[in-house]
């Protein structure tokens, strides 16, 4: 962050400048809808959304699948045949899938609102320096 950036909270349980927790829900809900997996591996899988540098708490991630899960957008099994301890394999439902067409509507549209933003600052930072 460079010198000087006011930073966007004072508040050390918020993660690093670009995270934004609701995000995750449309991002491990996509990860869903391409595959059956394992908690632990969505929480790494996370990073091709930009979760690398400042990743994802499990906790938050298994919390957000719990609620995900209580409102019909996922399912859970327990895998047993690994031979190893039972871990719970998560998949989308199929009102998961459209709760996930929901979020890329919303994602477009903020899309949309963003960009005319950052033209708006970049036109005015031209004039304006």
């Amino acid at each position: 962050m460079p010198a000087g950036r006011p930073r966007r909270t004072d508040s050390p349980e918020e993660s690093g400048p670009r995270r934004i927790n609701r995000f995750l829900e449309p991002c491990l809900l996509l990860l869903l809808h391409c595959t059956e997996i394992h908690g632990y591996e969505l929480v790494d899988a996370l990073k091709a959304f930009g979760f690398d540098e400042h990743p994802a708490d499990p906790s938050t991630v298994y919390r957000m699948l719990r609620d995900l899960e209580g409102r019909g957008f996922v399912r859970s099994r327990w895998e047993t045949e690994s031979g190893g301890p039972a871990r719970r394999l998560y998949q989308i439902t199929h009102q998961g899938d459209e709760y996930l067409a929901w979020w890329v509507d919303d994602l477009r549209q903020t899309d949309e609102v963003l960009h005319s933003f950052l033209a708006t600052y970049d036109r005015h930072m031209e004039t304006h320096r």
